[in-house]
C-alpha cells in the first residue's frame, strides 16, 4: 500500500502524522519506507537525518535518474527506511517542468522498490505543484490531515478538487483513504466545531483516532525520533498508535468488500 499524506495548508501536522503513522507501522513489524518529497525535508530531520547530510535525495532519483536503492537509507527504528528529501528538491518544480512524462516520475521511480515493502508513506510539500500532483499520482491513497481551525477547512475543497482532477486523469485507482483532525485543543470550542463540520459533510471518511495539541508532538522532531520511541506513553503517541490501528482496521475492510 502507498499512502500519500496531503496538504497544501502548511502546519497542519502533515508530516508529523506521516512520520508517526510510519513509525508505528514499523513498530508492528511492517516493512516501511517513509518518502520525502518536502523540500524543507522535515520528515527526513524527524527521524534524525539533516536536510543535506544525505549524499543523494529523492531529488537525484526524480532529476538524475539516480536509483531509489542508492537513496534508501536505514533509520534508527528497525522495519523503517528513508528516502530523504533535500533543499535541492525546491528547484525541482521548475526542473520537472519540461520532463516527459512529469507527473508519473515518482510513480516510476518506485515501481522497482515498493514490492520489497509492506507500507510506502509519502509526504508530499504544503502545496499543490508538481512534486504534490507526483505524490498523488504514485499513491493508492490519500490521507488528509486537518488542523482543528476554521480555515483549514477552507482550502480543503481545493484539495479534494485537484484529488478528483488526479483521479480522473492520471490516477483512477486513487482514493480518499481518510481524514485526520490534528491539533486539537479540547479547551476551544471551535476546535469541535470544525470537527463535526468535517463528520457532517464527510462521515465515511473522517477517522475516529483525534490528535491532540500536545508539546511531546511538538518536542519529538528535536530529538529526530518519533513518537513511539519517544514518549510511548504520552497522549500523542496513544492517538496515533490508536489512528494506525484504525487505518489498518479499514484496510481490511477494503480488502474484505
Amino acid at each position: 500500500m502507498i499512502y500519500t499524506f496531503a496538504n497544501q495548508k502548511g502546519g497542519v501536522g502533515k508530516t508529523t502524522t506521516a512520520i508517526n503513522v510510519a513509525a508505528f507501522l514499523a513498530a508492528r513489524e511492517k516493512k516501511v519506507l517513509l518518502v520525502d518529497v518536502d523540500p524543507q525535508a522535515n520528515a527526513s530531520s524527524s527521524l534524525g537525518v539533516a536536510r543535506d547530510a544525505a549524499l543523494y535525495s529523492i531529488y537525484h532519483a526524480l532529476i538524475d535518474q539516480t536509483p531509489l536503492d542508492q537513496i534508501v537509507m536505514l533509520t534508527k527504528r528497525l522495519h523503517l527506511d528513508l528516502a530523504p528529501a533535500s533543499a535541492a528538491l525546491a528547484g525541482a518544480e521548475v526542473e520537472l517542468v519540461a520532463a516527459e512524462n512529469r507527473e508519473y516520475l515518482l510513480k516510476q521511480i518506485l515501481a522497482p522498490i515498493a514490492p520489497r515493502y509492506d507500507y510506502v508513506i509519502i509526504d508530499s510539500p504544503p502545496s499543490l505543484g508538481l512534486l504534490t500532483l507526483n505524490a498523488l499520482v504514485a499513491a493508492d491513497a490519500v490521507i488528509i490531515p486537518i488542523q482543528c481551525e476554521y480555515l483549514a477547512l477552507e482550502g480543503l475543497s481545493q484539495l479534494l478538487h485537484t484529488v478528483e482532477l488526479v483521479q480522473q486523469s492520471l490516477n483512477p485507482q486513487l482514493r480518499i483513504g481518510g481524514m485526520v483532525m490534528t491539533m486539537y485543543d479540547s479547551r476551544t470550542h471551535l476546535a469541535l466545531q470544525v470537527i463535526e463540520e468535517v463528520a457532517k459533510h464527510f462521515p465515511a471518511l473522517i477517522f475516529r483516532s483525534i490528535i491532540p495539541r500536545s508539546v511531546r508532538i511538538a518536542e519529538a522532531p528535536s530529538y529526530g525520533e518519533p513518537l513511539v520511541s519517544f514518549d510511548p506513553k504520552s497522549r500523542g503517541a496513544q492517538a496515533y498508535e490508536a489512528l494506525t490501528v484504525e487505518l489498518l482496521e479499514r484496510e481490511l475492510q477494503i480488502q474484505n468488500s
